[in-house]
């Protein structure tokens, strides 16, 4: 996968386009591909500055989590659902999640469901 390259260098190509070279020439000086430096120079343009988007990150969220207080109050009405039980409402509603999704749901906002009461420790027999 291919890096970012860094904001130093993207400020130089700039600067080398507004100093008279063409953007390819620019390019060519600064081991960039020539089509970089144009992006560049139109983001520059719009924006005043050439400034990378941010990469990585979550960017599907978003549906499931739009449907937070629905699976909350699902949960809450009946603790010990399993997470195929709380797919199949959300289905319905014409959202496709899948068990993967629902789990990382419950992770990152912390909803942790134990479905065993905990019981004391017994040194002579195992609990469970």
């Amino acid at each position: 996968m291919a890096r970012t390259l860094s904001q130093d260098l993207r400020d130089r190509v700039i600067a080398a386009i507004g100093g008279g070279l063409s953007c390819r020439a620019a390019a060519d000086r600064f081991g960039v591909s020539a089509s970089s430096a144009i992006r560049w120079r139109q983001l520059a343009l719009q924006h005043g500055r050439a400034v990378a988007k941010p990469r990585g990150g979550d960017r599907h969220s978003g549906r499931i989590d739009a449907r937070g207080s629905f699976i909350r109050e699902l949960v809450a009405e009946q603790g010990d659902i399993s997470l195929v039980e709380i797919q199949a409402p959300l289905v319905e509603l014409g959202v496709s999640v899948g068990i993967g999704t629902l789990h990382r749901f419950f992770v990152r906002h912390g909803i942790t469901r134990k479905k065993r009461p905990g019981t004391r420790s017994n040194k002579t027999a195992p609990t469970s």
